[in-house]
């Protein structure tokens, strides 16, 4: 210590009596790691939940390679378990083998240019996360824990580029013709579209395969395989599928009813037969498959499901509906049908009742239940106040569609719609605080009909008799919202049969038919409630408020309408209560709310021209309604 100054020297004597142990606390060794690398270390880090059955992870990988199995080559890529940086080994694509090492993600080599592609199966939220925050410019996690991402140049479905294959096991059953939503393809052009997917699929650096139920009756379920290319959109299908425990997936799943092939980023051959745009979404009920190409909004996968839903449910007797579904406090159901952007959302999820489904549902023998596992809602103009449940909804594992937000704070502007007006939010059905699950109910007391009139002349409820209920069931007037299509940028004035007319498979009196002997055989009481406009069409008059129609479905639930008197209503013959516990007596009846008494009568005439036009269609009659069955329900609608 010589050359110190004194004062350092004695600080250096009081440590040294201290003992050895303080210089060992600095030594390299004083704590060894538990790995011998930083790799190793950060393996430590996750820890397996459950043991190894390689087995069944065999299965699994050969059911994966079944999956991507290219029609051409007649063969699936070789699937085994591994990491990108441990290579593979290039044997027959078609024998999968299970390899003993590995992280457990799936690696798949595509048998097209031999190129190794991963395959992520069944990830959880939060792996997906990361795959989308590592991988995708646009994704960013917002304000509350959602994941916010872009679906691209399309925003919202492109129901005229949707085909179904004509097919000699389907082709009798399905609704073909002027009115229809349902254009043809034919099997090879479905088949050249399928490889054009697989085929870029394979290809892909990374895939994402998300297994799930739809149907909550477990006498019903359907097992659905989804596989894309994009993070976002496995979430989306972990979140609007039912999702299977690790047991069900480990003894239950196995082969798929129905797969989805998401190539969304990959555009349509323009040239192929049937094609009007780079965007093609085709189902065939014989191969038991869907194909997307050249669109990435997630409301093609959805719609794709309950398209299937509208094909088989009735198949075994059970009606399938684009419809909410809830159970009040003394166990009483309600429906509520209606077209994106109608409130069908916002009076399902009412937080004074508990929610069986916002959307899709079969009605059984043993009633109702909900065919997804969660939400799709719309969210431009959302806000705490007006839907509590709904903004809660918007944490960990959601998925925002198209939203803005601000760079910095990572807050949403649930108002812009710089993208789009058709802002999504996509999130599992327990994400609703007064979610049913499982998500089944008895059969509906209540069944509310919501359109949005742009004429301002149909009153805010009307009670429907058996035949008006047909009737607006069958024309599912209302008002395309500003968003949920390409090309809505302003409502417009539309029907869609059944409520879901671009989903639909069977003629509509297929539906109604099955629907008329639901009615009959619970005793359920039928509304027309108008979230629309009053005193005064689109432009001139102004939006019923939430508010009002709020106390409007209220009064539903409880039984005053039901008891309340009504007045008849000239051309449509509508029976509308006078009066309903907070709302203004004036409001119940729509000419009382025209300044300009003649331009009412001029569309109230104009709006039952369109009624009539619009049915005409249906006055033939079908295999599924008799004409004279058809008679009686166009009597039950407008007449001029």
């Amino acid at each position: 210590m010589d050359g110190l100054p004194a004062l350092s020297k004695l600080r250096l004597e009081a440590i040294d009596r201290q003992g050895s142990d303080v210089r060992q606390i600095a030594h390299d060794h004083a704590h060894p790691p538990r790995a011998s690398d930083l790799a190793e270390l950060q393996q430590l880090q996750k820890k397996s939940g459950r043991e190894r059955d390689e087995a069944q992870e065999g299965r699994t990988a050969q059911s994966l390679s079944e999956t991507l199995r290219s029609g051409a080559r007649r063969a699936g890529p070789r699937v085994i378990r591994g990491e990108p940086h441990e290579g593979y080994t290039p044997i027959s694509p078609r024998v999968s083998v299970t390899n003993t090492q590995g992280s457990g993600f799936v690696k798949a080599m595509s048998d097209a240019g031999l190129k190794p592609t991963i395959v992520y199966h069944n990830l959880s939220p939060a792996e997906l996360y990361e795959k989308a925050l590592q991988y995708e410019p646009s994704s960013h996690i917002v304000t509350g824990g959602a994941l916010a991402t872009i679906s691209g140049a399309k925003t919202g479905r492109s129901p005229r580029d949707k085909r179904i294959v004509r097919e000699p096991d389907s082709e009798a059953d399905v609704w073909w013709g002027e009115g229809s939503p349902n254009y043809e393809m034919d099997e090879r052009t479905f088949l050249l579209n399928r490889e054009r997917a697989v085929d870029y699929l394979n290809q892909a650096d990374r895939l994402y395969v998300c297994d799930g139920y739809a149907c909550w009756d477990p006498a019903v379920r359907y097992r659905i395989r989804v596989v894309c290319g994009r993070p976002f959109h496995a979430l989306f299908a972990h979140n609007l599928l039912i999702r299977p425990s690790e047991e069900e997936l480990a003894d239950h799943f196995g082969r798929p009813d129905f797969t989805i092939f998401n190539a969304g980023v990959f555009p349509a051959n323009r040239h192929t037969s049937y094609m009007t745009s780079s965007t093609s979404v085709d189902i065939s009920f014989a191969h038991r498959e869907m194909v997307i190409l050249g669109t990435q909004s997630c409301g093609e996968m959805k719609q794709g499901v309950f398209t299937l839903m509208n094909y088989w449910l009735p198949k075994r007797g059970i009606l399938p509906l684009n419809s909410g579904c809830n159970v009040g406090q003394q166990g009483d159901v309600a429906l509520y049908f209606g077209l994106s952007g109608t409130g069908k959302t916002t009076f399902s999820t009412d937080s004074e009742r508990r929610l069986v489904g916002d959307d899709t549902l079969g009605w059984g023998e043993t009633g109702v239940f909900n065919i997804e596992g969660g939400c799709y809602a719309k969210c431009i103009g959302l806000s705490k106040e007006r839907e509590p449940g709904i903004h809660a909804a918007l944490r960990f594992g959601a998925v925002l569609e198209n939203v803005c937000f601000d760079e910095e704070s990572r807050e949403v502007d649930f108002d812009a719609s710089s993208i789009t007006e058709n802002t999504r939010a996509a999130y599992p059905i327990e994400h609703m605080g007064n979610a049913l699950v499982p998500c089944l109910a008895g059969h509906p007391r209540n069944a509310v009909f919501l359109c949005c009139d742009l004429f301002g002349v149909l009153p805010p409820v009307s009670r429907l008799s058996a035949a008006q209920a047909l009737y607006y069931f069958m024309s599912g007037y209302t008002a395309k919202v500003a968003g949920t299509e390409q090309g809505i940028t302003e409502p417009q004035a539309t029907f869609s049969a059944c409520y879901t007319s671009t989903s639909l498979v069977w003629h509509p009196t297929k539906y109604a038919a099955m629907l008329a002997a639901k009615l009959e055989q619970h005793g359920t009481h039928v509304w027309l409630v108008n979230t629309g406009w009053s005193a005064g069409g689109y432009g001139v008059g102004r939006r019923i408020s939430l508010e009002h129609t709020r106390a409007i479905v209220a009064a539903i639930h409880s039984g005053e309408l039901a008891a309340a008197e009504r007045q008849t209503l000239p051309l449509f013959n509508l029976q509308a209560p006078t009066s309903c516990p907070g709302v203004p007596p004036e409001l119940l009846l729509p000419s009382t709310t025209w300044v300009d008494k003649e331009a009412y009568s001029q569309q109230l005439v104009q709006l039952a021209a369109l009624f009539v036009a619009n049915f005409k269609k249906f006055e033939g009659g079908s295999r599924h309604m008799s004409e004279e069955e058809v008679r009686r329900i166009v009597e039950a609608g407008p007449s001029l």
